[in-house]
């Protein structure tokens, strides 16, 4: 893993790579820009009729400040998710240019993963990470109030998610898509230690603007040195 870790350091100046960089962070960008837009009129349509039922104008500032926190707030809250859907749809190119870098025997005889597998493949994943971290929601606050495990549970959980997320960016450029269930459960440990390394740089400021990226590149290495 540590070696993992460092050859995707080491990989992170590759110029196919730095453009993934560049794309990804952008449509995560692009996607919490069209977010605060739609909610900014949401907000100052929902404010207007509330001063059209009390009387009272609120100016539009109430709207605004709302819009900066709730944004503030989603960030913090949905990040990972959608940072790492943005890295999915371009993570053939992460790994393939590992693969030729480290595994060209491998990379000879990789197949390119359509861009809308790879959309379909981080929609998935965005879809997961959202609908599982509000489905265990309830069980967080009542953590959060017991005063037990609330962070640790939310981390486990994420790291879980987060292994899938990251083995499958390598698995379907050498597998069947119907030969996946079967790989992950051969391979859970493994998945689930990358997605807990991947989960951890992720809470790091800064360095989880690169995550993904060095996610994507691990579980690369990790792939091919288990096959090998």
């Amino acid at each position: 893993m540590l070696q993992a870790f460092f050859l995707s350091l080491g990989q992170l100046s590759d110029r196919r790579i730095l453009a993934v960089f560049a794309k990804s962070f952008a449509l995560t960008l692009l996607l919490f820009a069209i977010a605060g837009v739609g909610l900014w009129y949401a907000l100052h349509g929902l404010e207007g009729v509330v001063a059209s039922w009390t009387g009272a104008a609120g100016g539009g500032w109430i709207a605004d400040v709302a819009t900066v926190l709730v944004l503030a707030l989603a960030w913090w809250l949905l990040f990972r998710a959608v940072a790492v859907a943005a890295v999915g749809v371009f993570a053939d190119e992460v790994v393939a240019a590992v693969e030729a870098r480290h595994y060209p025997h491998a990379h000879a005889g990789a197949r390119d993963v359509a861009l809308t597998r790879s959309a379909a493949m981080g929609l998935g994943s965005a879809a997961r990470a959202i609908g599982v971290n509000l489905l265990l929601s309830p069980l967080y606050l009542l953590l959060l109030v017991t005063g037990v495990g609330t962070a640790l549970l939310f981390f486990v959980v994420n790291a879980w998610l987060l292994g899938r997320d990251l083995g499958d960016m390598v698995a379907v450029r050498h597998m069947a898509y119907a030969a996946l269930p079967a790989w992950r459960s051969q391979t859970r440990l493994r998945r689930f230690a990358l997605g807990a390394v991947g989960t951890a740089l992720l809470l790091v400021p800064f360095v989880n603007l690169a995550a993904p990226i060095l996610g994507a590149a691990m579980s690369t290495h990790m792939f091919h040195r288990r096959r090998a």
